[in-house]
């Protein structure tokens, strides 16, 4: 049985989505990046906790992941608060920036760890359309203060990658290593 280590509910809209069957075993870890840690070491890292973190039955598959926005070179988590998310909404403004997914699978006797990146471009937004947007309560608890799946949907001029990987889930990227496992 897949087993999802994450409170993640647009992680689990996109499994359930996948026709992938699992179940929630979610676990809080610390999230704090180490110093001079590269974006995709961290998400694999905190994947990696996750699915650590949760006890396991002889046939389950523990499913961890994380994502992280990156801009310049900087990542950006989830917002503090409504004027943290109005600071990153108005660094991401007009720009191309990477969503970064990892994730980590930890099957009985194998632990594989992968990543995925995704280029993302917002459009220019005004100071008014950022104020409103972090007002909606939406940016709260996403990486880079959006949801390209919600009322952020309207500031994608395009992307390049997995659009699932900015939900939260390269799902792709997550059947190939089941399905790989599975032919073993």
């Amino acid at each position: 049985m897949l087993v999802l280590a994450s409170q993640s509910a647009r992680r689990a809209d996109i499994l359930k989505q996948a026709g992938i069957p699992f179940t929630v075993r979610a676990v809080e870890v610390d999230e704090t990046p180490l110093r001079h840690e590269k974006p995709e070491d961290y998400v694999q890292r905190l994947a990696a906790a996750k699915a650590l973190a949760v006890a396991a039955g002889p046939d389950d598959v523990m499913l961890g992941a994380d994502t992280t926005v990156v801009l310049d070179g900087d990542m950006m988590g989830k917002p503090a608060d409504a004027e943290d998310a109005r600071r990153m909404l108005t660094a991401l403004s007009g720009r191309r920036h990477e969503v970064i997914t990892g994730i980590c699978l930890r099957f009985p006797t194998e632990l594989v760890r992968d990543w995925s990146a995704t280029a993302v471009w917002f459009a220019p937004m005004s100071e008014r359309e950022i104020e409103e947007y972090a007002a909606s309560g939406e940016p709260m608890d996403k990486a880079g203060a959006y949801a390209i799946q919600g009322l952020a949907s309207k500031f994608i001029e395009k992307i390049e990658g997995c659009y699932f990987n900015v939900v939260g889930l390269p799902v792709a990227l997550v059947y190939g290593h089941l399905r790989a496992q599975a032919k073993r």
